[in-house]
């Protein structure tokens, strides 16, 4: 078996896929875009030049579900991030997008925003992303007030891939309110997650990369 991932330690995408493999112990090789001869393998592999990118015996796929998908069908361990049922698998792949498109992409919105020169920004669509993210926020608040330790109930699955950095992240650049107690307590456990804690141990040299100040916590 050869796994080769194209992926940076303090990308959320490539963290929530780094979490799938360090839970079932799967080996590969990191191909860490610090690195020039990486970075210049990428561009090769994948024109838009994001990542992370698996290669897997030649295969290539993009996208950190797609590559989740791919190694609970290609490489299953212990630990089984989508359910064998469906309507158990179809709640986890919601929860997962839930996680990437309400939770990091305003996240992000508010970072890029942040990094453009000053007469660039977009004050209106950052607020339309802070909205986006209490809204979120609520409604996770919500759905977690049943007890469930994790983002579908008692077991880990690939929406706790999705949830570890998108949560993590987003708790930096819009703080989550302290009435959504159950979201700090989600959000602890995961850092909590030997994977995750992994992957953030793993992100914490370039922490000065993150533009709105990473806090000294976490």
């Amino acid at each position: 078996m050869s796994l080769q991932l194209y992926a940076h330690p303090f990308s959320s995408y490539c963290q929530k896929a780094l979490i799938a493999f360090y839970e079932n112990d799967t080996p590969f090789t990191y191909r860490t875009l610090e690195d020039k001869s990486a970075n210049d393998e990428l561009a090769t592999l994948w024109p838009l030049k994001r990542f992370p990118v698996l290669v897997d015996e030649g295969r290539k796929l993009m996208e950190a579900s797609i590559i989740i998908e791919h190694l609970a069908n290609a490489h299953p361990g212990p630990v089984q991030l989508i359910p064998a049922t469906p309507a158990d698998a179809l709640q986890v792949r919601l929860l997962d997008r839930f996680f990437d498109n309400y939770i990091s992409t305003p996240e992000q919105k508010i970072v890029f925003d942040a990094i453009r020169p000053a007469e660039s920004r977009d004050l209106y669509g950052a607020n339309e992303a802070r909205a986006m993210l209490d809204a979120a926020y609520r409604w996770l608040d919500g759905q977690l007030a049943d007890g469930r330790e994790w983002a579908c109930g008692t077991r880990f699955s690939m929406a706790d891939c999705a949830a570890a950095p998108a949560l993590f992240y987003a708790d930096w650049t819009h703080a989550i309110a302290p009435e959504f107690a159950n979201v700090h307590a989600y959000r602890r456990r995961l850092l909590a997650r030997p994977s995750f804690a992994r992957a953030v141990d793993e992100a914490r040299p370039f922490r000065s990369y993150f533009p709105l100040g990473a806090p000294h916590r976490d």
